[in-house]
């Protein structure tokens, strides 16, 4: 049989370029040391609760590579290509490394192996661990985003820009302000994201979630201690109870992988769009190019954030359709459903959120293309703004046909100057008909809040990080 260098890789990432180079930390092989170290640990918490003998343990340490809490086990020479052949038969890759790790210990160390435990047990706790180093990698993706979203927030508070809604010009906007929200929404997920980090439990709870094993072993007290003392070892939250059927670690954690694919998603969206050549507010620092057509400059970084984004909550569903279908005692096939979903989930914001961070703080905003836009319309972008100030004077109705008879063709400005109402408003101000509508007409002096809304954005995340 080949080894697993030899043997070619199912996914290399040829049909999914958002996670190339960014999914080390969920492959096969990062499983299948996190599956060895739990057994290893098992061993290390029989010692911890004074039942393991300390021979035992260090020879269990010393065959499968041992190297700490964080780091587990490495070079532990277990092959990986014959474990996934032989896991077919029992349905789980836990069953035959059990046979595999006890061979390769002395008697006294092998009873040692696996002591109580179920399946189940170890391959929730690897998941875990995988999900542990996978998520500290994504986190701290997430955190440079809001390093580089908070700077563009802030130099850009006041350059004002055409809010679109249902893709048309509504109001007037700043660019500081759409990159405030693109900061508090990857500031949320990375807060959501962290907590499920930290709640991440290991799993002991025998074969059906009773510990009845443990506590023929070792006596209800030391078996009632054994999970937290299998969490210590780990680095991982010791859990409340059981949870082979409480699947809530596995759904809240998909859940916060989902919600910061689409934080960074909707980033990408806005970047992909305001990108368009006949907008070009937006740039990527490095455009993609086209087998075809050379003049092209792609949004390739959020064309493929965008990918992972509508891949992503159905991922998400998947978990908790098993979760809600997690029968009896060990679901049958609900269980097995989660490994490759939850893998790739993590796989994709990996990638997303690594994508994001390089495209946000080398992204390009075009000053010109924004003042452009935002004066396509003559003015009728505020329109708004003239129903609240001129309708009390010259009713809703002459302001409706005023930006009307604009939108056709006229000149909004000559228009609402030459109205006599307008003249009179303008007097009372001490201001020529002229200035009083150029003012009127400035979208500076119709974006809010904006202003207040960046400081606090950009406040509340240094605070947070001071």
């Amino acid at each position: 049989m080949p080894s697993d260098r030899d043997r070619p890789a199912l996914d290399g990432g040829l049909l999914s370029p958002v996670t190339v180079s960014h999914d080390e930390t969920v492959t096969d092989a990062a499983y299948l040391d996190a599956l060895v170290t739990a057994e290893v640990a098992l061993a290390r918490a029989w010692r911890e609760v004074g039942l393991a003998p300390d021979g035992a343990v260090d020879e269990i340490e010393t065959e499968f590579g041992w190297q700490g809490a964080l780091r587990g086990c490495r070079d532990h020479g277990v092959d990986g290509t014959a474990l996934a052949a032989a896991a077919v038969a029992g349905g789980n890759p836990v069953i035959p490394l059990v046979g595999l790790l006890k061979e390769r210990v002395g008697a006294d160390a092998r009873v040692w192996v696996h002591r109580g435990a179920t399946s189940q047990d170890i391959l929730d706790t690897a998941t875990m661990l995988v999900a542990r180093a996978a998520t500290s990698r994504i986190i701290a993706a997430l955190v440079h985003t809001e390093v580089s979203l908070r700077s563009l927030a802030r130099s850009r508070r006041d350059e004002v820009a055409a809010a679109r809604t249902l893709t048309q010009h509504a109001v007037p906007t700043t660019v500081g302000l759409r990159a405030a929200g693109w900061l508090r929404a990857v500031e949320r997920a990375a807060e959501r994201v962290g907590e499920a980090q930290r709640r991440l439990p290991a799993q002991l709870a025998g074969a059906a979630g009773t510990l009845a094993s443990f506590a023929e072993l070792a006596g209800p007290e030391r078996a009632a201690a054994l999970p937290a003392a299998f969490a210590h070892e780990l680095g991982l939250a010791a859990p409340d109870a059981p949870w082979h059927t409480a699947r809530g670690p596995i759904t809240e954690l998909g859940d916060a992988l989902v919600q910061a694919i689409d934080a960074v998603g909707k980033i990408a969206a806005d970047v992909a769009t305001l990108s368009r050549t006949e907008i070009g507010e937006l740039a990527e620092g490095a455009g993609g190019g086209s087998s075809a057509m050379p003049q092209k400059r792609n949004p390739a970084a959020s064309v493929l954030i965008r990918s992972a984004a509508l891949r992503a909550p159905q991922l998400g569903a998947t978990l908790h359709l098993a979760s809600a279908l997690a029968v009896d005692e060990r679901p049958d096939g609900a269980w097995h459903a989660e490994w490759p979903t939850l893998r790739e989930l993590l796989r994709l914001a990996l990638g997303a959120t690594a994508h994001a961070a390089t495209l946000v703080a080398d992204l390009h905003v075009d000053t010109d293309a924004v003042a452009r836009n935002l004066a396509a319309t003559g003015g009728l972008i505020v329109a708004e703004r003239l129903s609240i100030v001129l309708g009390p004077v010259l009713g809703a109705s002459r302001v409706s046909e005023l930006v009307t008879e604009a939108a056709a063709g006229g000149d909004l400005a000559g228009l609402l100057a030459a109205s006599p109402e307008v003249v009179a408003v303008a007097a009372e101000r001490d201001a020529t008909p002229e200035a009083f509508v150029a003012d009127l007409l400035d979208p500076a002096r119709y974006t809010g809040l904006a202003g207040r809304f960046v400081d606090e954005a950009v406040a509340s995340t240094a605070e947070e990080d001071a």
